[in-house]
């Protein structure tokens, strides 16, 4: 057990969820993110039913004065913040290339590349006052430009533009982020949860929730000698 705080944004339900769970259960106090007040309640109130530290947190991770209000209220109770988990994401559409429109782009850009900067630097402060911080982005496999660039790979026939790309940028701050904060001791890692079965894909992934955020807890319970500026699927480094 432990006295450590985890924040998760877009925790409602999903991964999110069941990461908040897996952490709760290791005894971290969890400040559960979600753009929706009533359904980040019940979340919170059935977490809280199963004997977790539990807060909720509303958060709408694409506006600057939710965020900011978001790291001042979590500032209320807490001096620190051990570990934040930027896991909010967007789909987008599935058209082609070539018919994505740019404005549906930059409405995925805005939620899986802009929000995670945005959140990550409103907490800062938080987590380096930790003195020994952890940073998780959830990504995605369809980020990676290795595998994608692999017709060998599973994932190489999935082309969607504003997604895959958001991801492959997403990961590109993660190592921006990692670079810059290793002096202060904060470790900031991607995650790739994998094809997992949620309400994101109509629930056609192969894998449990159970499976996906368990890769995520692993990241963001490394100690010290644990790894920062990495990709990571089931506790095993994947190319950029």
């Amino acid at each position: 057990m432990t006295s450590k705080t985890v924040l998760i944004t877009g925790a409602n339900k999903s991964i999110g969820y069941e990461t908040a769970r897996q952490l709760g259960s290791q005894g971290y106090r969890v400040w559960l993110g979600s753009r929706d007040e009533t359904r980040g309640r019940g979340a919170v109130e059935r977490l809280v039913a199963e004997g977790h530290d539990v807060r909720l947190l509303v958060i709408d991770v694409t506006s600057d004065q939710s965020v900011q209000a978001a790291a001042a209220r979590v500032r209320e109770e807490n001096e620190s913040l051990d570990v934040l988990i930027n896991n909010a994401g967007i789909a987008g559409g599935r058209d082609a290339p070539s018919l994505q429109s740019v404005e549906e782009i930059k409405t995925v850009y805005e939620t899986n590349v802009f929000s995670p900067i945005r959140v990550t630097q409103a907490f800062l402060p938080l987590l380096k006052a930790a003195g020994q911080a952890s940073i998780v982005m959830v990504s995605s496999g369809l980020g990676s430009l290795g595998w994608l660039s692999d017709p060998a790979n599973p994932f190489y026939p999935v082309n969607i533009l504003g997604y895959n790309s958001s991801k492959t940028a997403l990961n590109g701050v993660t190592v921006s982020f990692a670079k810059e904060l290793a002096s202060e001791g904060i470790k900031v890692n991607a995650a790739d949860p994998g094809y997992t079965a949620t309400d994101f894909n109509g629930h056609s992934g192969y894998r449990t929730v159970e499976q996906a955020a368990a890769g995520i807890v692993w990241l963001a319970t490394q100690g010290a000698d644990g790894p920062t500026g990495g990709f990571f699927f089931e506790q095993t480094q994947v190319p950029w």
